[in-house]
């Protein structure tokens, strides 16, 4: 291709510094040693029997052919059913657009919410996708920096100070990637008074729904039934590969979301769409509670076990997979050291680095997708790296 130059956004899409360390991890365990993984957001669990099934019998009836764009309607109909069961909320199937991923729900929000220079107010620490998407659109993101002292969340009060002539509106994570942290009722509520009486949206991730640890989480659909949400199948339900998510939104923006969902991605995949009405079965859902217990005995054996050896944890998870440890005591460049357990202690954890820059170089992330077995050995390892 000579000298030719790439799109300007192209150029400013950041990469994920992960992703090197994984590239580095492998290799060391083609080398015959044995890494532990603790950095990628994925649970460890296998899709359920269940799901696995319905997508065998879609595929032997020749369920295989494009679907409306906003899915299959027994599959919206089922997540409606699904958000009455469990929130006690009475959803329309309509307001309800199954996607490719939660990816392909954020585009389709931030894309009929931003135009060119409009904003969305972002908490920083968070996950990096977010302000990616909106640098795609021309848009961007005001990066709100957060810390213990607000559970890690934006609060009604950082929302109003950071909202100018160019907001569009607010996303926010509950639980949260990487914090791990829930935003309280009292303040979702607020959140959203502010972002309405400036006639903005407000949108809420809810990934992480079905992995709390003691409590459900509140759908923000429960307090203001006109926002937008993100939800997937990959991490409560277990199917991250199937790429398959769904956005929730007013009814007056579903017709424009269908419309561009159709021309950015056609449908969303087809058997994986028939395989998630399984998903929802009694069944599947024992299996998902389970897990669910599983992932708590983790956190707390990780958070008890940072702790002891030095990490700062001022607020524990209250949810999905991930524990957001201080890591000054040690360090004051966690990229580099996240580098050094990799290669000491064949340990593999995420620099704060790729969640933003409020006090990233202070902060590791770590994923307990693994068992209590592997998570015990890592402590031990680490333990022996920076205690001795």
């Amino acid at each position: 291709m000579g000298d030719k130059s790439w799109s300007q956004r192209a150029a400013e899409i950041e990469s994920f510094k992960v992703m090197d360390l994984l590239k580095r991890a492998r290799q060391l365990e083609s080398e015959g040693y044995d890494v532990v993984h603790m950095e990628v957001g994925e649970p460890d669990f296998g899709t359920p029997a269940p799901v696995a099934e319905a997508a065998k019998v879609a595929i032997d009836k020749g369920l295989t052919q494009y679907t409306p764009a906003a899915g299959i309607p027994e599959l919206r109909q089922r997540i409606a059913e699904f958000y009455k069961q469990r929130y006690g909320v009475d959803l329309p199937a309509e307001r309800i657009l199954v996607t490719a991923g939660a990816s392909g729900a954020l585009l389709l929000a931030f894309s009929l919410l931003t135009d060119a220079g409009q904003k969305m107010i972002l908490s920083d620490p968070g996950y990096p996708c977010n302000r990616q998407f909106l640098r795609v659109l021309e848009a961007a993101s005001t990066l709100v920096p957060v810390d213990a002292s607000g559970n890690y969340q934006l609060t009604a009060e950082s929302v109003a100070a950071h909202w100018d002539q160019d907001t569009a509106g607010v996303l926010l994570a509950s639980p949260a990637n990487p914090t791990g942290t829930v935003v309280a009722d009292e303040e979702l509520a607020a959140i959203a008074d502010v972002v309405a009486n400036r006639g903005g949206q407000l949108v809420v991730d809810e990934l992480y729904h079905g992995l709390t640890y003691g409590f459900d989480a509140t759908s923000v659909l429960q307090i203001q039934p006109d926002a937008f949400v993100l939800n997937s199948f990959s991490k409560y339900f277990g199917m991250t590969g199937w790429r398959l998510g769904w956005l929730v939104a007013p009814e007056g923006a579903v017709h424009e979301l269908e419309r561009m969902a159709q021309n950015l991605f056609i449908s969303p995949p087809t058997v994986s769409q028939y395989a998630a009405l399984a998903a929802f079965e009694p069944d599947t859902i024992a299996i998902l509670e389970q897990r669910r217990e599983a992932f708590r005995q983790r956190r707390d054996l990780l958070v008890a076990g940072l702790r002891d050896i030095g990490f700062e944890l001022p607020v524990t998870p209250q949810g999905a997979f991930y524990v957001y440890a201080d890591a000054s005591r040690f360090t004051d460049n966690t990229f580099d050291f996240c580098w050094d357990i990799l290669e000491d202690c064949k340990v593999a954890v995420t620099p704060g680095l790729d969640f933003g820059h409020h006090h990233a170089s202070r902060h590791i992330r770590f994923s307990y997708t693994t068992d209590l077995d592997r998570i015990e050995l890592a402590l031990e390892r680490i333990r022996q790296k920076v205690v001795g």
